[in-house]
């Protein structure tokens, strides 16, 4: 799968089946597994600050669909 296939996803959380964000970036070991995906964060409307995004480790997705990426975020 590639980047491009994540990005064009919904991020779900599964336990309150909000949307989380859209991926931006993907953080990879050097044995070339994922290690987390890059989720954007919020900007500021005064200011349009943005900060580095928020971090989703693999081991917290559920499941990767056609259309949706499912993630289990506990009490995040």
């Amino acid at each position: 799968m590639r980047l491009s296939e994540l990005q064009s996803k919904t991020i779900v959380s599964v336990t309150d089946g909000k949307n989380v964000g859209n991926i931006i970036d993907v953080n990879i070991m050097m044995d070339g597994h994922i290690e987390s995906l890059i989720i954007e964060s919020g900007r500021s409307f005064l200011n349009f600050n943005r900060d580095d995004g928020t971090k989703i480790m693999w081991k917290d997705i559920t499941k990767i669909g056609e259309d949706v990426i499912l993630v289990n975020l506990g009490n995040k």
